[in-house]
């Protein structure tokens, strides 16, 4: 018989509870987590939940610890037995929803989020989360569409150089290190103006480029904040410091101004926040310099910055 807490929860026919048991190890859990160490308290969150399969909130914890840690199938194996009774979590919904889609089960994330919106119909994550899943199932085609797939990404995957530009937005698109027309789309017109000496006829010379190429600036926006983030969470995954990510922007305290312009672009967590490049924040009606150093300030308490386009 295998000696794994969870493969007493996951299949057993009649579920035992010993809620002060699993108090216990679940106290205990908390402790290692506080003191940053993850391996101990994924431990003890296992023989908490072996002793009570039913309790949510420490199912959740579980989850979340493992999915920090990298691994993802008892992630999702924990989160998906939490939200077997109703009501199902929101907390856990949401994040089995990313864990499907970074595995391109699009069908079964949308799945999840569906619930989410069924309790909540303005959860904003959900919302947004939805779109990205929307888009990126558009991106999943058909064997019959291989030839349409290759084309097109041939087509982004052009340089720009082979392009009929001057040489002043050819040298501007040099020095942004955009080197293909994927890497153009993925830029918006606020992030073009913000290089010097880039100006007004530049940019109407690459939109008509872009144009005659069924393209336009700013259609790859959402893959390009997709990427963001998940190169952020690579960057601080075994740190310690990933659940920084999911902080509310409200926990920075910002002038009125600066969040209004956040909530515009549908910015609600540190983790959205370091996706966007300041051109796309000064790109706000009313958020200027003062808002921009002030964000920037915020952010560097929490060892973070906002994307950058550089060489």
């Amino acid at each position: 018989m295998s000696t794994n807490p969870l493969d007493m929860v996951i299949g057993t026919a009649e579920v035992q509870r010993d809620a002060a048991q699993a108090a216990k190890f679940a106290a205990e859990a908390e402790k290692f987590e506080t003191a940053g160490q993850r391996d101990k308290a994924i431990l003890e969150y296992r023989k908490a939940v072996a002793a009570d399969p039913t309790d949510q909130r420490i199912m959740f914890r579980l989850g979340y610890l493992l999915d920090l840690s990298g691994e993802e199938d008892e992630a999702i194996e924990v989160y998906e037995r939490s939200c077997e009774r109703p009501p199902a979590p929101i907390n856990a919904l949401m994040n089995l929803a990313v864990l499907y889609e970074d595995r391109g089960d699009f069908l079964r994330s949308e799945r999840c989020l569906r619930q989410v919106l069924e309790t909540d119909p303005n959860h904003l994550r959900a919302r947004l989360y939805m779109k990205d899943v929307g888009a990126s199932k558009t991106m999943v085609i058909d064997d019959d569409h291989d030839r349409e797939k290759m084309k097109r990404s041939a087509l982004l995957d052009t340089p720009v150089t082979d392009f009929e530009l001057s040489v002043r937005a050819r040298t501007c698109l040099k020095k942004m290190n955009i080197r293909t027309l994927g890497d153009l789309v993925r830029t918006t017109e606020a992030e073009l103006l913000s290089y010097k000496n880039f100006g007004e006829s530049s940019l109407v010379e690459i939109k008509t480029m872009l144009a005659g190429k069924g393209l336009r600036l700013g259609q790859g926006r959402d893959e390009a904040h997709r990427a963001a983030r998940k190169q952020m969470i690579d960057q601080l995954k075994g740190s310690g410091n990933e659940a920084v990510l999911n902080k509310s922007v409200n926990e920075l305290n910002l002038s009125v101004r600066a969040r209004k312009a956040l909530q515009l672009l549908n910015i609600h967590s540190l983790g959205d926040l370091v996706t966007h490049t300041e051109a796309e924040l000064l790109g706000v009606k009313n958020f200027g310099a003062t808002s921009l150093i002030e964000v920037k300030q915020k952010l560097s308490e929490y060892g973070l910055s906002l994307r950058k386009i550089e060489a």
